[in-house]
């Protein structure tokens, strides 16, 4: 280590060149890392809150809530429990005069059943009237307010905000919560129609009709638009970006030993082991690669304080650990690269040449 850090503050250029790259390496990683949890977050957010295990839709949704329809005689077939709810689900557009309209995704609730229970309230209350909403505080940033009516799409009924809970978003939505008769209206359905799907809480519910198919909620939110493809997407960056660190990394450590091969050679002349010049490298490597996630950690942290509101960034401490260590992995890596010419090194043929 004593040898690794004087040569450092030796090459004080060369050395610094390296800590730069990691340090953009890390902080990109570290700000998509960001970006992709907090875009799976707003995927899924309201559906979380609910602490559920598994939906019920029609069986020919294709796996889809806002597609899916489940009529009255089918549920008058059900018998729900307590760790049941039926639930409604429709895209609209909110809007009111002197605000900005806003795309959400409306779900109506039975207020006897769970999901209206567990759903959090952080200023006003509950809906109760089928005149009423609660929404997601995003409103909020939009100059929305508490009493506030708003109308859902064209329909010319207005609407009235009574509450706002916290992170609740679907599809990257904010949510508008109200009751399952505002959702009939909002979808143009009869009574004839009870609910978009079925959510239990219970791993055990699955109804025995051929018309309805249930699935868990890991599958049911994997099979949410886009969903899957961004996760991919972002998860395929950032595994690219950790082989390009490993990549860069080898090479300039490779670079490096190539000139200071003589260095090497000489002091393997004055009996000292090839593992403590193959520790020496190593331990390089990791101080520069700790050095770099340290200062692009700190630069993370300055950007989320910078950025606005409105951009889903959101971390999350098991998944930063695991490119934390993931980067030092990469490092450690390439730096292992350049060992055999560490140990195959020749005093006689170098220092002779």
């Amino acid at each position: 280590m004593f040898l690794a850090l004087k040569e450092i503050r030796h090459e004080k250029l060369r050395y610094g060149l390296i800590v730069g790259m990691v340090v953009l390496v890390s902080y990109l990683v570290f700000v998509l890392s960001g970006l992709s949890y907090g875009l799976a977050q707003q995927n899924t957010q309201a559906i979380s809150s609910w602490d559920a295990r598994s939906i019920t839709l029609n069986d020919d949704a294709n796996e889809s809530l806002s597609q899916s329809l489940i009529t009255a005689k089918t549920a008058k077939t059900l018998t729900l429990s307590r760790h049941e709810a039926y639930i409604g689900q429709a895209g609209v557009v909110a809007k009111t005069r002197g605000r900005a309209k806003l795309s959400a995704q409306f779900l109506g609730l039975d207020r006897d059943q769970f999901i209206y229970d567990r759903v959090p309230v952080t200023s006003g209350h509950k809906p109760t009237q089928a005149n009423q909403v609660m929404v997601d505080d995003s409103f909020k940033d939009n100059g929305y307010r508490l009493g506030d009516r708003v109308q859902l799409n064209s329909t010319s009924t207005h609407y009235r905000i009574v509450g706002f809970t916290h992170n609740a978003k679907l599809s990257v939505a904010p949510v508008i919560y109200g009751t399952l008769a505002t959702w009939r209206a909002l979808s143009h359905v009869t009574t004839d129609f009870k609910a978009s799907g079925i959510v239990s809480n219970a791993a055990t519910f699955k109804p025995k009709n051929s018309a309805l198919a249930t699935l868990s909620m890991s599958k049911f939110i994997n099979k949410l638009p886009g969903y899957s493809a961004q996760n991919t997407t972002f998860t395929f960056m950032i595994a690219f970006l950790m082989v390009i660190a490993m990549v860069v990394i080898a090479v300039f450590l490779y670079i490096l030993t190539m000139q200071k091969l003589p260095n090497y050679a000489v002091l393997r002349a004055q009996g000292i082991p090839a593992t403590v010049l193959v520790n020496t490298t190593i331990s390089q490597a990791l101080i520069l690669v700790v050095s770099g996630l340290a200062i692009g950690a700190v630069l993370t942290a300055a950007t989320v304080l910078a950025l606005p509101a409105g951009v889903p960034m959101s971390f999350n401490l098991p998944l930063l650990a695991g490119v934390t260590g993931g980067i030092l992995l990469t490092g450690v890596v390439g730096a292992l690269i350049p060992v055999r010419i560490i140990l195959h090194v020749d005093p006689v043929s170098v220092i002779g040449g």
